[in-house]
């Protein structure tokens, strides 16, 4: 039966042989063996229960068999629900709760942790690991290689992604099978991937951008993917040789240039590298450009929309800017106050509309309707000005989200989390630059009356309750917190304060 994205996807990958997948020690996979692979988990998810529109989380780390079961969830018709690998168990409840996922895949070594919460919500957990073992994978192993696609239209539902706001409950974007792919096919058009290209793929596939953005353009041009589980700067370095374009976020290309080996003679073979995820600093951008000769092509998207805008691979990269609106994307610059656009030049929201703009947040009516506008237009929420001749540029956010190496945090969790520990009064947590994650996670903390807390404590005792990347980089004790004639703590002066802080 038809299926959308995975037909536009797949379906001229049928039965060949030619590799899809490069992995380290000089494996490969190909096409026809990586489908049939799919075939095999999408049985075992209808045998198990799942039906078109059921949920399935994964908590996995990045492996050739956590692209598969993605693959297996458009070809069930089931809605995949990717989870951060650092998440603790608590946090992933949420997530797994929200949704009303029937069935959670871990790595084997999570299982202990999460089964208590997986019992209690009623969802099944099996596990699968990098290596391809893992109970999930013993029910699939002797399934059929062929399996018959469930029938699924542009509007219907791939994939759940959780972004987080500054506010409430993290949110279940629900992205449909045309957002993600009408977005593919205009980035692999205007990135001009062809089946020449090899794509140097280091990124996390629990994300938009390894997972949706890189994936999906590798697979539409028919380029082959070498397939790193995380990035490690001397072993993107050994493979440049052999690729021709990489995707990262700013921490990678901060990374290379701390790497004595990366030069221009190393870069020699590329033809694109892409920034996203996070704002890459001007600064980085032509360290780079006259390190190697290349100029860093950065683009903007979010968990909502996918991407937006781009720099232009023909045509003038500007750094500081992350381009222009993509082909079929519509973006306007708004003030806040009247509602009305603003003019060439000035600060704004940023809302875009297009095909890319997710339908809702899950089971969440009211958020929707106030970041989703009648006329479709969605309101970002972040700050920028667009140029006459269309370049956008962003200068902030209007919510104190913080991007740290590419990934959300949600400062309100982690003040709780802080609040919560006997001896701090209250807490206020900011982003400011970081040379190499972008934003560096910065808590400043009030004690309470005879409190001896220090530091140091303060962070080891967060570390138990928060994942890696949220966990503040520095531990700031202050006697109080600045705040306007309506008692809100002033964070926008917190973050001048301290907007040096990495710079040592």
């Amino acid at each position: 039966m038809p299926n959308h994205l995975f037909d536009a996807l797949f379906a001229r990958h049928q039965g060949r042989s030619e590799p899809f997948l490069l992995l380290p020690g000089g494996g490969a996979i190909g096409y026809a063996e990586f489908l049939a692979e799919t075939s095999r988990y999408a049985h075992a998810l209808t045998d198990l229960g799942l039906s078109p529109g059921d949920r399935l989380a994964v908590q996995l780390e990045k492996s050739p068999h956590m692209l598969a079961v993605y693959v297996a969830c458009l070809r069930a018709g089931v809605i995949f629900l990717p989870l951060n690998t650092a998440y603790t168990p608590h946090e992933a409840s949420y997530f797994l709760e929200n949704s009303g996922a029937r069935l959670m895949l871990c790595d084997g070594a999570r299982q202990a942790d999460l089964k208590p919460i997986s019992a209690r919500l009623g969802a099944r957990l099996m596990a699968l690991n990098a290596d391809g073992t893992g109970d999930f994978a013993d029910h699939a192993r002797d399934r059929s290689d062929g399996f018959e696609n469930v029938g699924r239209g542009p509007d219907d539902l791939a994939a759940f992604l959780y972004t987080s706001g500054t506010t409430g409950r993290s949110k279940g974007a629900m992205l449909s099978h045309e957002n993600l792919l009408s977005n593919a096919q205009a980035l692999t058009e205007l990135w001009q991937f062809t089946a020449e290209d090899v794509l140097l793929h280091a990124l996390p596939i629990f994300h938009t951008h390894g997972l949706f953005v890189a994936t999906h353009i590798a697979l539409l041009a028919g380029a082959p993917m070498i397939f790193l589980p995380k990035f490690d700067a001397d072993e993107v370095i050994d493979w440049m040789p052999r690729a021709t374009s990489m995707m990262g976020v700013p921490t990678f290309y901060t990374r290379l240039l701390a790497n004595p080996r990366f030069d221009r003679n190393a870069a020699a073979h590329m033809r694109l590298f892409v920034s996203g995820s996070a704002p890459l600093l001007e600064e980085t951008h032509l360290a780079f450009e006259a390190r190697t000769g290349h100029r860093i092509l950065e683009r903007y998207g979010m968990t909502e929309t996918n991407m937006n805008t781009s720099n232009p691979v023909a045509g003038e990269r500007r750094a500081g800017t992350v381009g222009l609106p993509l082909p079929g994307v519509e973006l306007r610059i708004m003030d806040p106050e009247t509602g009305q656009e603003v003019a060439p030049g000035e600060i704004g929201v940023i809302e875009v509309r297009g095909p890319n703009v997710f339908s809702g947040y899950w089971q969440m009516p009211e958020k929707t309707r106030e970041e989703l506008r009648e006329d479709g237009f969605f309101i970002t929420g972040d700050l920028g000005r667009m140029a006459a001749d269309g370049y956008v540029t962003i200068v902030g956010r209007a919510k104190d989200l913080i991007i740290t190496g590419g990934f959300n945090v949600y400062p309100k969790e982690v003040e709780q989390c802080l609040d919560a520990l006997p001896g701090v009064a209250e807490s206020a947590v900011i982003g400011v630059p970081h040379p190499d994650f972008g934003e560096g996670v910065v808590a400043i903390v009030v004690l309470t009356r005879d409190a001896t807390l220090d530091p140091a404590t303060l962070m080891s005792t967060a570390a138990a309750q928060l994942a890696a990347f949220k966990r503040p980089k520095r531990v700031m004790v202050r006697e109080s917190l600045p705040r306007n004639s309506m008692g809100k703590v002033q964070k926008a002066a917190l973050r001048e304060r301290y907007a040096d802080l990495f710079d040592a």
